[in-house]
């Protein structure tokens, strides 16, 4: 691999960030509170996996004494 200078390096580095396509307000705003929301979604459904699994546990175990 060749060796670039840091000045090299920055000007292609500043090339490429040009090159992107940046979200619009809107697109981040969207994006976040789905991400707020699938989250939240998923917290409720591991909560409620863990709690039935907890309860199984709790009732084999009552069992056994």
């Amino acid at each position: 691999m060749a060796k670039v200078s840091p000045v090299e390096f920055l000007r292609q580095v500043r090339a490429e960030t040009a090159k992107v396509v940046w979200p619009t307000r809107a697109e981040t705003i969207r994006t976040t509170i789905m991400v707020v929301i699938m989250a939240s979604v998923l917290g409720i459904f591991f909560f409620g996996v863990d709690s039935a699994f907890s309860a199984i546990v709790q009732a084999l175990l009552g069992l056994l004494s």
